[in-house]
This record gives C-alpha cells, sequence and structure tokens, in this order.
C-alpha cells in the first residue's frame, strides 16, 4: 500500500509558531548592561525546537537589545542630574538669579511697549509688547524650572515660548519698514510694491516660518526617543533657516526703501528732535534684524549636532545662551523703547490700512478685475454679433 506524502498546511505551520511563542514568552530574560549614558536592556527570546512526521526545527534563542532609560544618581533638592545621565533634563547647572533677572527686565520692556503704544496711539505695537510678554514668559518658566529641574512640562514651556517669541520682533520690523515707506515714500511703494501688501506678504511669510518651528518646539520634548529628537530638530532648523532667509530678502526691501529716501527732497519731518526723522528709526530697524540674525546663526550652530552631545560648548555653557539669546533678543527689543516708531511715524499720514484690511481689499480688487473682464467680454460678444 502506498503511503501518502505529508503535506504543510498554513493551519499547521502556525498552530506550530503559537505554541514557539508561547513557549518564548515563559523564558525571556533581562541582563541590563551600562552604557555611560543609558542602559541597554538585553531581552533572550527563546523558541523552542519540536519535530513532528513532518519536519524538525531545533531550538532557537535570539538576543535584543534595547536602550532602557535607568536612572541611579539621585537628583539634588533641584533635580539636578548630571548632563547625559538619564532624565537629565538640563546639560548644566542652569542659574536662578540670571533667569529671574531677565524676567524681571524683559516683564519692565513689556510694560514700556503697552504704555508706550497707548502713548502714541500705535495699534499696531502690540506686536512689539507681545514679543516682549512672550520672553518674558520664556524666562519665568526658565527660573520656575531651575528649581523644578525634572519637571518636563515647565522645561518644555520654556522652550517652546524662547524659540517662537523672535518671530514676534521679526514681524514688528515688517510692519514698521512698511509703515515708513507709506509715510515717507510719496508714491507709497518700494519695487513697485504697495506698502500694505508688503506688510502683509512678510507677516504672512513670518507666521509659515512660526508654524514650522512650533511643530519642531513642540516635538522637541526632552523625554522624546533620540530619533524623534533629531527629526523635530531639522525641523524647527528648517523653520529658523527659512525665517532667515526671509530676513535677507526683507534687508533688501529696506536697503531700496533708504536709497528712494536719500533722492527725496523735502522730507517730511514731523518735528525737529532728532529722533523724528527716518533715518534713525531704520537704523534701529536694521539693528534689530542683526540681533535676530546672531540669534539664529546661535540657534543653527547650536543644533548643528543634536540636541544631545553633551560635547557641544554651546549646549553645555550656560554663557553662550545668555550672550547669544538672551542680550540680542534683549537689544532687538529694547531698541524700539528708545526709537519708538510711534515718536517718529506721527499724524493722519503715518496709519496704513492693516493686515486684514490689506487682504480684504486684496480679494475685493481680484474680483471687481473680474467682474471687468467678464464685461469686457460680453461687450466683445455684442459687438460681434451686430456686425
Amino acid at each position: 500500500m502506498a503511503v501518502p506524502t505529508p503535506v504543510l498546511t498554513l493551519e499547521s505551520i502556525t498552530r506550530t509558531l503559537q505554541g514557539g511563542v508561547k513557549q518564548a514568552a515563559a523564558s525571556v530574560t533581562t541582563a541590563p548592561t551600562a552604557t555611560g549614558i543609558d542602559f541597554l536592556t538585553t531581552q533572550h527570546v527563546t523558541i523552542d525546537g519540536f519535530t513532528d512526521d513532518y519536519a524538525t526545527v531545533p531550538a532557537k534563542t535570539i538576543n535584543i537589545a534595547i536602550p532602557t532609560c535607568v536612572q541611579t544618581i539621585k537628583p539634588d533638592a533641584n533635580g539636578y542630574l548630571p548632563p547625559g545621565t538619564c532624565n537629565a533634563l538640563w546639560d548644566y547647572y542652569p542659574s536662578f538669579s540670571a533667569a529671574l533677572a531677565f524676567t524681571v527686565i524683559f516683564g519692565l520692556l513689556t510694560l514700556a511697549h503697552i504704555y508706550q503704544g497707548i502713548a502714541h496711539k500705535k495699534r499696531f505695537c502690540w506686536v512689539i509688547a507681545m514679543a516682549s510678554f512672550w520672553e518674558t514668559m520664556a524666562y519665568l518658566f526658565r527660573t520656575v524650572s531651575t528649581r523644578y529641574q525634572q519637571n518636563t512640562t515647565i522645561y518644555l514651556v520654556f522652550q517652546i515660548f524662547i524659540l517662537l517669541s523672535p518671530l514676534w520682533v521679526n514681524a514688528f520690523d515688517y510692519m514698521v519698514l512698511a509703515r515708513m515707506i507709506y509715510f515717507f515714500v510719496p508714491s507709497h511703494k518700494v519695487f513697485n510694491i504697495p506698502a500694505p501688501t508688503l506688510a502683509a506678504g512678510f507677516v504672512t511669510f513670518d507666521f509659515v516660518a512660526f508654524i514650522i518651528q512650533l511643530a519642531g518646539g513642540s516635538m522637541a520634548s526632552p523625554t522624546a526617543p533620540a530619533e524623534e529628537q533629531l527629526r523635530a530638530i531639522h525641523i524647527y532648523m528648517g523653520g529658523i533657516g527659512l525665517q532667515q532667509f526671509f530676513v535677507v530678502v526683507f534687508v533688501a526691501f529696506a536697503v531700496k526703501f533708504q536709497l528712494d529716501m536719500s533722492n527725496v527732497d523735502g522730507l517730511r519731518e514731523p518735528s525737529t528732535n532728532w529722533k523724528s526723522g527716518w533715518r534713525p528709526l531704520l537704523y534701529t530697524l536694521y539693528g534689530s534684524l542683526a540681533c535676530i540674525t546672531v540669534r539664529i546663526i546661535f540657534r543653527l550652530v547650536e543644533f548643528s549636532s543634536g540636541s544631545t552631545d553633551v560635547s557641544n560648548p554651546l549646549l553645555s555653557n550656560e554663557t553662550y545662551f545668555y550672550v547669544l539669546e538672551a542680550m540680542p533678543m534683549l537689544l532687538a527689543i529694547l531698541a524700539f523703547n528708545i526709537i519708538h516708531p510711534g515718536s517718529v511715524l506721527v499724524g493722519p499720514e503715518s496709519e496704513m490700512p492693516g493686515f486684514v484690511t490689506t487682504c480684504a481689499n486684496f480679494f475685493r480688487g481680484r474680483g471687481k478685475h473680474k467682474r471687468l473682464d467678464e464685461s469686457d467680454d460680453e461687450e466683445m460678444t455684442v459687438y460681434g454679433h451686430s456686425r
């Protein structure tokens, strides 16, 4: 009698593998191995062999190394842990007094900008007040974080405020130059672009950079996996790179305005005060943009090697942060307290249409041109039929 040839079926293979996995689950062991920063937990998964009428499979042990964060050092009273160790949020011991000092300074600048905006009746100056307020909140959360260095939420809120607040200063720079063009240039244009359109365009570009940096900054949580942190840093670097590109393009418009003003006769000087001309305010604008550029370069160099490289001096020395981040932004905001746009842009002619009005007029104008085009087409059709 012929013996039937054994046939492997999907059901038999699945049943055999399920049995092996069940047996392996009971034989998993771990062996932590120190690596200096984190720990590697090695999981030994053993799949038992089996023998049946169809095949014989020997037992197999699979070793899987999984990075595991194991805190072995006790934090101090403020939650500090040495840089590079598990759960260490800071790459240095942050200064409480320095953070508190900048909180107070930016708070005073915020109050000063609110007062100046109201005194000069310049509604658009809420933007620079918001920039100063965000800086104040950033250093307030930094101050609190120095006392609660294990709290990731406080650290993340500080990080978002400090990374995004310069964009408010950028937006204010765009708005100031547009209003200077509208007020001083007889045609209200530079490169044949109306001042309101120029402001609306660059503010929109600034908002795009804001969204990109917000996405990167919110993803760069200190507790996130290293790969996710690196991806977040790349997104953020792309955002500030785009921000700097817009700044460079914007400077070209500022230089063109300066050249045009040099050729204008009879400049409209609202008063004889030395601050009332366009030059001091334009130089203040240049200084603000220069401070933002210094800060952007600092951030690009800082993040170029990632956020976890403790050998990077820009990451491991707090002095660089205050010299290349805090001071440039302080000077960029303080400059407009000293040379306030409201002291230069005086009178009804200084009031330029805002962002919403400009966008509404733009779309209303497009609709008007469309209706005119349709009317011309109808007239041509009637004229053709009459012939």
